[in-house]
């Protein structure tokens, strides 16, 4: 047993490997990207002998997309060796074909999905919470309430995976995932040897065989409700019963910093449900409910105890959380708000001057390729007052503020060359669409694809700066070189693939580039390339 100081990532990626992990897969996406730049350190550190009690390497990959790399930790959970996959929650949108599907496969190895949610959307389009894609595809999901859970309950997790033969979800959250407290660990486990499963059709998912394992896992559902209404993640505190209180995950850690206060108010401590593993444990939410003149739920993300909870309990009883207003329904919990929800007065801060800071919009970084090839862009576009430029997620995203202005969409990974693709098929022109390398690896190439055979007029923008930028600067998946030969592969026509570099020494070439190609009727695709200033800094400190 030792004691290690470690964000919540990192501490998700040390119980793994404690848990014995064989596999793990990941692409990167703020807030789960420190858990697979975690496992590599300490991959590097077993290599090199310095990582106490793990004997064997494991695997730890960043993958082309979230969906590669669910299916990539799905064969190794074939090969009988524990996996994981972490992503964040809009990733799991991208992975929700083999997530739901997983549900039915007998799983051979312990299989853990670790999905960051980002409430407040710091990086994100939006605050989606995954609990409520844990319950569509019914498997079990464990919710951390802080660092030592997140450790505990990743192996944990393996542990439930291979006796139920599930997936299953462990969910965090931007803060927890990046705040850093103490974890006492535990000795590591060995890594299992390659076992294939069972001879069957248990992996195969043709209808007849989806249909009996659709049953088998629909019979698994009230074993895993009688696991829950006993697990040690669900705990139903007693106390005064004028308020209930239920929590869920990091919403605990507000609450408690609160309870002091509370308790001193009220003479004492609200009976108090805290729920750390699902599916809910109705038995103790009926017993709360019944006890109690009236309920708080106070969770981070989408309602979902709160409306699950009212088709569990009998109506008459006041139930307040984000539904009824008593919390707010966007956005991050903070001490505060849980304060304000609870009855206490607001905490009064110390005076200070008012201040009226400049504002501070997030922009490229000064000697950003990006900024050079908007600047070309423009300046090819002018002779077009009626056009669109459809863009990516990325860095370049922030290409449509000042002084850019240069983009007009940006939806999801991928969608610029569709959404470039379908404004052309109605008549719109000219039509660009600018992605990132990585992101043009992740979910671009399928829309190039369905350009190249409609023989649609569009004019596609590679931004090829050789990293994945926005989430830290890690490698794409495949180097710039590399590029063309896939362009030529799928059908852009050669001379119709421009490869420029993104300077503004070359403004004036890069612009007459674009301007040819715009006057191209069919697709077209244009590679600027030059070195993230970030992933070069880093690459010197390294």
């Amino acid at each position: 047993m030792g004691f290690e100081t470690l964000m919540g990532d990192e501490a998700i990626a040390l119980g793994a490997v404690h848990a014995g992990l064989g596999g793990a897969f990941a692409y990167p996406g703020t807030p789960s990207t420190e858990i697979m730049e975690s496992l590599q350190d300490l991959a590097a550190r077993q290599k090199a002998g310095t990582l106490e009690g793990v004997s064997l390497p494991f695997v730890a990959q960043w993958c082309a997309n979230e969906k590669t790399a669910y299916e990539s930790a799905l064969g190794s959970c074939f090969a009988g060796k524990r996996s994981m996959v972490s992503m964040k929650h809009v990733g799991l949108n991208v992975a929700a074909d083999p997530f739901i599907n997983s549900a039915l496969v007998k799983v051979n190895g312990g299989l853990v999905v670790v999905v960051a949610d980002d409430p407040g959307m710091h990086s994100s389009q939006d605050e989606q919470d995954s609990r409520w894609l844990a319950d569509f595809a019914r498997v079990p999901c464990l919710e951390p309430a802080d660092q030592q859970e997140a450790y505990d309950m990743t192996i944990e997790a393996f542990e439930l995976s291979e006796k139920y033969e599930l997936p299953v979800m462990l969910r965090i959250t931007t803060r927890l995932a990046h705040s850093r407290s103490v974890v006492a660990t535990r000795p590591p486990l060995a890594q299992g040897p390659i076992h294939k499963p069972a001879p069957g059709m248990d992996w195969i998912l043709m209808p007849a065989v989806a249909r009996r394992r659709w049953h088998e896992l629909l019979g698994k559902q009230l074993e895993l409700k009688r696991l829950s209404e006993g697990s040690a993640r669900n705990t139903l505190k007693a106390g005064d019963k004028k308020l209930g209180i239920i929590s869920s995950g990091l919403a605990r850690q507000y609450y408690l910093e609160n309870l002091d206060d509370l308790i001193a108010a009220r003479g004492g401590a609200p009976m108090h449900l805290h729920l750390g593993f699902y599916p809910l444990p109705e038995s103790l939410i009926r017993e709360l409910y019944e006890a109690c003149d009236e309920l708080l739920i106070i969770e981070e993300g989408y309602p979902l105890v709160e409306r699950l909870l009212r088709g569990i309990v009998a109506p008459g009883k006041k139930i307040m959380g984000k539904e009824t207003g008593d919390i707010p329904y966007e956005g991050e919990l903070s001490p505060d708000i849980v304060r304000k929800a609870i009855g206490l007065p607001e905490r009064k801060g110390l005076a200070s001057r008012a201040l009226t800071p400049p504002g501070r919009p997030p922009q490229l970084c000064q000697g950003c390729p990006h900024a050079d090839s908007y600047g070309a862009l423009k300046e090819a576009l002018k002779d077009y007052p009626l056009h669109a430029v459809t863009s990516d997620i990325g860095c370049y995203t922030l290409g449509a503020l000042p002084p850019y202005n240069a983009i007009e969409t940006t939806v999801d990974m991928g969608a610029s060359i569709g959404m470039a693709r379908g404004a052309a098929e109605v008549g719109l022109t000219p039509v660009v669409a600018v992605i990132g390398d990585s992101t043009f690896y992740h979910s671009g190439l399928s829309n190039l694809i369905d350009a190249v055979s409609h023989n649609t007029n569009i004019t596609v923008l590679i931004l090829d700066n050789d990293t994945t930028g926005m989430t830290g600067a890690q490698p794409t998946i495949l180097p710039s070189s590399r590029l063309e030969p896939v362009l030529k592969g799928v059908g852009i026509a050669p001379e119709h693939i421009r490869v420029l570099r993104a300077h503004r020494n070359e403004h004036e070439q890069n612009v007459q580039a674009i301007k040819a190609e715009l006057a191209y009727e069919g697709p077209s695709v244009i590679v600027l390339v030059r070195e993230c200033i970030e992933a070069l800094k880093k690459a010197r400190k390294a």
